[in-house]
């Protein structure tokens, strides 16, 4: 009776142990862990009363041990909260404050450490990273490669899904894919695995939930969001994608074709060591998303500015001219062009070493200076990895010949680079990344990069990081006529999933017609002037490189010329009013002189009205209304809001 007593009594402490709860700080959101019949360490997330995340496993299939299955919740660290704030200069707000529960949970295979989770649980957000033990008998062995993820999202039956396919390795322009730069699917079915290849982060889907019927009243459906992303991503681990099976949604890590297939897929980590933070973002509106400030609440900075860093709006010739802009007398232009709008910075792109050459190179930065711009450069980042021809090339990719690059850019008076065509997510190209930015700082260069992957927490990890393209750009406009005609489609997701988890270097607000330098041919915009001012600033990144050009002080509105010249690029807050993605957008950004913006595009075919609460204006207070490519004056109503129409492919603004 004694034997039977103390196995039912170790049965249930087993059970017990087995299962886990980790609970936001408002009670709403849930981690329910468990272990099931094989072993398999899981997880599902419940928002209120409904189950957002089904079960799903975790694990780590390394050198050192599959970490699969077979495996025990061996013990439960105590629950703690934890709160922090920080400023971030170069972000999408000023300052930030978070407060969630934390905990650690340790799994094992027998009496063997296997790895911990550690779980982050905000009001909003759901984060977790696996540290992974010293093994072997005497836990000799301190290091190991990770093969393979468990780690897997399973999304309820009939989500829909908001998603961007992974661009296969070597392939596009000159062998540079994967860049982050494919369509978005909107509210498409679960089950397809993108081009083949999964999906890119962030990943946004949508879950239809039956609301208990009130009084006399029908059940009622609403929209349950959730966004999945990473964030801590740096030299000592690899970024990752989705793939998808059926309604699991699983982490991958990159291809063996790659940069240029040099470097492992899996990523090597010393012991005990730690994966990025995995994050998933909840709410019944898409609010959560535009305003998480969870890819930067988990990081810290990884070195210190050299410097105060300054931002501001940029002038950029290639957009609208392409590479045989790049030549002195047309840069010496389109200086005088961002000397005449008050702007901060000149962008000058491709082929500037052959075109222009080192030495006039000074010369045009000396005067560029002479008028208060600064000058960013534009870099090949290539070396064995693709075949661009566009130069610079050779000159980032080795420390030796960096370091005699970047002491030639502080000389001349360089204050950024643009560095294209890093299309990898491998542990190698990470390390690249980190290392160009580290020593860009050394320099006090700002460092935007293009043809490249997803920032995942740079902002706070790197202070001379300013921006990442990482998504289908501006470019796209020049080059096709397709992207022109869906550019206001593309601008209602890019606020809430691709911008929302870091600065995007987009490059549009074009005021041409066409884009071309006589602005009478070529691929030409559908979209409205105001559209154009309401991207500048539901785009968010702190050095803008707008496509506006010097024809422009002549040919466009001179109301549109007077709003760009004192457009800001770095916000104090953001607020999210309203929006669908791939049909309407409405949001508001704080400037850092207290300045509120309130912004909206309509992607619908036809004309959009909205109602717009205006909460940041004060009644009564005068207003300026930018619609229907125009601009009024108007008081802000008693009530606080204002009701306008917005017409297909156009834009309002309001400030």
């Amino acid at each position: 009776m004694r034997k039977l007593l103390f196995a039912v009594s170790g049965l249930l402490l087993t059970l017990s142990m087995n299962a886990q709860t980790i609970s936001s700080p408002d009670g709403n959101i849930k981690v329910n862990l468990s272990v099931n019949s094989e072993g398999t360490p899981c997880y599902n997330i419940t928002y209120g009363d409904v189950v957002v995340i089904q079960d799903s496993p975790l694990g780590l299939a390394t050198t050192v041990g599959d970490f699969t299955k077979g495996l025990t919740l061996k013990s439960a660290g105590e629950s703690k909260l934890v709160e922090g704030s920080y400023d971030l200069t170069n972000g999408k707000k000023a300052h930030f404050t978070f407060a969630a529960n934390e905990q650690t949970v340790t799994y094992a295979r027998g009496n063997n450490a296997a790895f911990d989770v550690t779980f982050h649980v905000d009001n909003n957000n759901v984060a977790f990273r696996y540290m992974m033990y010293k093994a072997g008998n005497r836990q000799d062995r301190l290091s190991c490669m990770v093969n393979s993820e468990s780690t897997t999202f399973t999304m309820p039956q009939g989500t829909k899904t908001f998603l961007c396919p992974q661009m296969g390795p070597q392939g596009g322009f000159a062998r540079t894919a994967p860049s982050y730069e494919t369509y978005y699917e909107y509210d498409a079915e679960m089950g397809k695995n993108g081009q083949g290849r999964g999906y890119t982060f962030p990943a946004l889907f949508r879950e239809e939930v039956q609301l208990p019927a009130a009084k006399k009243k029908a059940p009622q459906t609403q929209n349950i969001w959730v966004m999945l992303c990473e964030t801590g991503v740096d030299g000592t681990y690899c970024a990752s994608r989705l793939v998808c099976k059926n309604n699991q949604y699983s982490i991958a890590y990159p291809e063996d074709a790659e940069f240029g297939g040099v470097g492992t897929s899996a990523p090597g980590i010393m012991l005990p060591g730690y994966t990025p933070w995995r994050t998933i973002t909840i709410g019944t509106s898409l609010k959560p998303m535009a305003e998480t400030s969870i890819m930067w609440d988990l990081v810290k900075p990884r070195y210190e500015a050299s410097q105060n860093y300054k931002y501001g709006r940029s002038v950029w010739s290639w957009i609208i001219r392409m590479d045989a802009s790049c030549n002195y007398d047309e840069q010496k232009e389109y200086i005088d062009f961002a000397a005449n709008l008050g702007w901060e910075y000149i962008l000058i792109d491709a082929l500037w070493d052959t075109n222009i050459g080192y030495e006039r190179m000074e010369e045009l930065v000396k005067y560029a200076r002479s008028k208060n711009v600064g000058v960013y450069l534009w870099y090949n980042s290539n070396g064995y990895w693709n075949d661009a021809p566009q130069g610079p090339r050779g000159k980032l990719h080795l420390m030796i010949e960096r370091h005699k690059e970047m002491a030639w850019l502080k000389k001349a008076g360089v204050k950024g680079l643009k560095i294209d065509f890093v299309g990898s997510d491998k542990q190698q190209t990470m390390q690249l990344y980190e290392e160009i930015m580290a020593d860009a700082n050394d320099y006090g260069l700002e460092i935007i990069f293009h043809g490249c992957t997803l920032p995942r927490g740079w902002e706070r990890m790197y202070p001379n990081f300013v921006a990442c393209e990482a998504v289908r750009a501006s470019e796209n406009l020049s080059f096709g006529q397709h992207d022109n005609d869906i550019e206001a489609l593309a601008a209602t997701i890019h606020p809430v999933l691709r911008n929302a988890v870091g600065n995007m270097d987009f490059g549009g607000s074009a005021l041409n017609k066409y884009y071309s330098k006589n602005n009478q041919r070529g691929n030409h915009r559908v979209t409205s002037d105001v559209y154009a001012l309401a991207t500048a600033i539901l785009f968010q990144t702190p050095v803008q490189n707008f496509a506006l050009a010097p024809n422009n002080l002549t040919d466009a509105p001179a109301w549109a010329i007077d709003f760009m010249k004192a457009v800001p690029t770095t916000w104090k807050d953001i607020n999210y009013i309203d929006g669908y993605p791939g049909k309407f957008i409405v949001m508001a950004r704080q400037a850092t002189n207290g300045n509120w913006y309130v912004a909206g595009v309509n992607a619908n075919k036809e004309p959009l009205t909205v109602t717009i609460p205006l909460k940041m204006f004060s009644a009564g207070q005068s207003v300026k209304l930018y619609l229907n490519n125009g601009v009024t004056t108007t008081t802000v109503s008693k009530k606080q809001t204002i009701t306008v129409t917005i017409p297909s492919n156009g834009g309002v603004v309001i400030c």
